[in-house]
């Protein structure tokens, strides 16, 4: 069959880093060809030159046919190839229809003013072919996630695309609605577009795929039939080494002392009547539905969100939680689950990134930096946590996500905190990454830290976890040892099925 879009011998280098070398890929017409790779593999990279973002430095490009060289992303939507970033492209202030055809928008006669009834049933018939229940009218920010995901994807056929490119396009949906944008993903396939999807959930593979490329290191390793290959060989490829994720030998046993203690605590309609105690040398899962306010946990003991009520205590002694800088003034760190947005200055070099919770240390006379000191501090965290960076001055938006990650990590490190929240440390990581994140989380908890693990992937608790807490609704449902800890009880904690059958 001849392929949709054809990639032949393409490389990409940005100021010192080699992206991509002599990669090769092929889409055919209705087939979704996962890609995959670590962090830092070139998936990214690769799909942004398909795109128009970037231009290649050598290698060719062959669409339906013909050699093709677009120098932006709106070319290569003119010719019907399109990309939906994980990091939705949308104008939140303006209406679904108003998005969707942004730049295009049908005029009246005149040719001046907006005319509304054709944009919105424009919108409307794209939406029905479709079957996405969505009003055209709604303004974008009213909607959840995952019907800005499905916006993304009108805007995209509102192109007429051949080529769709989704990158981690589930990383922030819940089952249903993955589900549903399944669904989608299998109707535009049988209309004959074919479909780049970019993921580290292992589970997708066989639900989604048809074909996978690995990538490693910017290079090409292989394209599989996802319903031949078994998932440890794909991971294999993936990360050219054997992953050590064994469970430790013994988890929960000795406690040690309580670091943390929150009684009470009430914060929004998510935080009501919160206690749980923290233990130095614990790793405490939280696990819960979206919404169940696990995060808003974390922010209000933290001092991110005002509390109303409650107690906290650190280390033994009351704490009054204002601000973050109260908090880690305690010895409180936060890894937000928006990294980007809450954990990094991604303007920012990494020595900068990683010295800034603790910049005092490296003043001189209040005033002056110690450029030699942050450079050293800087250096030993990237090697010490393995963070792929061609120097500590590089600008940390041109790392990949698992290595912001580590950065984050680097950062409350360096500040020596007692306790540690990481808000779903691994969200958007690949396994590589994953496992070293695992690894360090244990490390952690072996020289005594206290660590909170709030994550949505119920593996990923139990297997980390020396307790589980469960949330429901702004409230504790329960609390399980790892030695009682199941999925299927996690679930029936978060959903409250144990309280209902008990009523």
């Amino acid at each position: 069959m001849t392929p949709l879009i054809s990639v032949k011998k393409l490389s990409k280098s940005f100021p010192g880093v080699r992206a991509l070398h002599d990669i090769q890929f092929d889409l055919v017409a209705g087939e979704v060809h996962t890609l995959m790779g670590e962090n830092g593999a070139g998936k990214s990279t690769l799909m942004k030159i398909l795109a128009g973002v970037y231009t290649r430095d050598s290698g060719e490009i062959v669409y339906d046919g013909q050699p093709v060289d677009f120098q932006s992303p709106r070319e290569a939507q003119a010719l019907g190839v399109c990309i939906i970033h994980q990091e939705l492209q949308l104008m939140n202030h303006l209406s679904v229809a108003q998005n969707m055809f942004i730049g295009r928008e049908p005029r009246g006669r005149l040719g001046v003013f907006l005319d509304e009834d054709k944009l919105n049933k424009q919108a409307s018939e794209i939406l029905a072919r479709m079957h996405m229940k969505l009003d055209p009218r709604a303004i974008v920010s009213t909607l959840t996630v995952a019907k800005q995901q499905m916006v993304e994807i009108a805007k995209a056929l509102s192109f007429d695309s051949r080529v769709l490119i989704m990158d981690e396009p589930t990383s922030a949906l819940n089952d249903a609605e993955i589900a549903e944008l399944f669904r989608i993903i299998r109707e535009l396939k049988s209309g004959g577009v074919g479909i780049i999807y970019i993921s580290h959930k292992m589970d997708e593979l066989k639900q989604i795929s048809d074909r996978v490329t690995v990538l490693r290191d910017g290079e090409y390793v292989a394209t599989v039939n996802a319903q031949d290959t078994d998932v440890e060989t794909i991971i294999g490829m993936m990360v050219g080494r054997t992953l050590t994720d064994a469970e430790p030998s013994q988890r929960g046993t000795d406690k040690g002392e309580v670091a943390l203690e929150v009684n009470h605590l009430n914060a929004g309609p998510l935080v009501r009547d919160v206690s749980f105690a923290l233990h130095k040398g614990e790793i405490l899962g939280f696990a819960g539905l979206m919404g169940a306010g696990r995060t808003e946990v974390a922010r209000a003991v933290f001092g991110a969100d005002p509390v109303e009520s409650g107690e906290i205590i650190v280390n033994g002694v009351k704490a009054t939680i204002r601000t973050p800088s109260d908090a880690v003034e305690r010895g409180i760190g936060y890894l937000s689950e928006d990294r980007k947005r809450f954990g990094l200055a991604t303007g920012m070099d990494v020595e900068s990134n990683i010295v800034m919770s603790n910049l005092r240390k490296f003043l001189s006379f209040n005033f002056f930096l110690r450029r030699n000191q942050m450079r050293k501090t800087a250096s030993h965290f990237i090697k010490l946590l393995g963070i792929r960076t061609p120097s500590a001055t590089q600008t940390v938006r041109l790392l990949s996500g698992g290595n912001q990650q580590k950065i984050v990590i680097a950062k409350w490190l360096e500040r020596d905190c007692d306790v540690l929240f990481f808000d779903e440390p691994t969200r958007g990581i690949d396994v590589g990454a994953k496992s070293e994140i695992y690894k360090l989380l244990r490390e952690l908890a072996g020289q005594g830290k206290a660590i909170v693990m709030i994550s949505s992937e119920l593996p990923e608790v139990l297997r980390m976890s020396d307790r589980i807490v469960v949330m429901c609704e702004g409230r504790i449902t329960g609390e399980l040892s790892a030695a009682e800890a199941t999925q299927e009880r996690i679930m029936q904690l978060a959903t409250r099925r144990e309280t209902l059958k008990a009523a």
